[in-house]
């Protein structure tokens, strides 16, 4: 497995510069497919551990994984700036773009495929509707569309084990500032502003291949956020993991590696055509 150490760039965002921390995995051509990766509500480069790597690898394939602003080593939310409930739009219409154009990526130069977990999931999806024609394909694990019962209970959960636990130092080793992290992600999740927050409708507008991949004991959304995709989006490829949670990157890791090799390999063999 070939990876540089992390990096950071910097790019202006709301109003202030701001440092990404991202790391190139160098496993296939310069000019060929690059799979980005898009981390879930508390991850980061670091907590993708390296799964990238290895999917990357069995792919032959460049990727991209990089922290959001406020996660990991990139710029610190400021705490006296809470998330608004349109983050994850923000985050794939403002940051993604302009990070990929710092980093000279250019998804009409290049097959540009994305796969997100959870949030980072949404963020894929949000990407790909308002970008269509940049983005050949996309993977999401465990992405949220709506809101639903099932999310908001897990995540007071968190908030209980963050205020209880060894969450905080857990945290600790992935974020240079986890009480950003954590609060901004679980302040406007449970917030009753974002209550009615939905994508569904922006949906009908992606038209690369989507694989969508669930766990049937997902303690964070039910099945019909995945089947919500398909009937919004027909050419989506559903995937139910039994015996998995919220990760099935971690839960069921080869399972998922030769799924994707497979799902990517029938559909990039020749991009023009996708």
């Amino acid at each position: 497995m070939t990876a540089t150490g992390p990096q950071l760039c910097s790019i202006a965002w709301a109003g202030r510069p701001v440092e990404i921390e991202h790391q190139w995995i160098e496993t296939g051509p310069s000019d060929g497919p690059l799979l980005v990766f898009l981390h879930e509500g508390l991850g980061s480069v670091s907590m993708w551990r390296d799964f990238p790597a290895r999917l990357c690898e069995r792919l032959g394939w460049q990727g991209l994984v990089y922290s959001r602003p406020g996660y990991g080593q990139s710029t610190p939310r400021p705490l006296d700036q809470s998330l608004t409930p349109d983050f994850l739009e923000r985050q794939a219409v403002e940051v993604l773009p302009a990070l990929l154009l710092a980093l000279g990526v250019d998804g009409h130069q290049r097959p540009l495929w994305l796969l997100g977990h959870s949030d980072g999931g949404s963020i894929g999806l949000i990407h790909a509707a308002r970008f269509a024609d940049n983005v050949a394909g996309l993977v999401v694990l465990a992405p949220h569309i709506m809101v639903e019962d099932i999310s908001v209970t897990s995540i007071a959960r968190a908030r209980e084990a963050y205020l209880n636990t060894d969450l905080r130092e857990r945290l600790a080793r992935h974020h240079c500032d986890p009480d950003a992290a954590f609060w901004g992600w679980n302040d406007v999740w449970l917030s009753p502003a974002f209550r009615d927050w939905s994508i569904e409708t922006m949906l009908p507008a992606i038209t690369c291949p989507v694989l969508a991949v669930q766990g049937q004991d997902d303690e964070y959304g039910t099945l019909q956020q995945v089947f919500g995709i398909a009937a919004a989006a027909p050419q989506t490829a559903v995937e139910v993991f039994a015996s998995c949670g919220h990760s099935p990157h971690k839960d069921q890791t080869e399972r998922l590696l030769d799924l994707v090799a497979t799902f990517t390999g029938e559909r990039s063999t020749n991009h023009a055509n996708i």
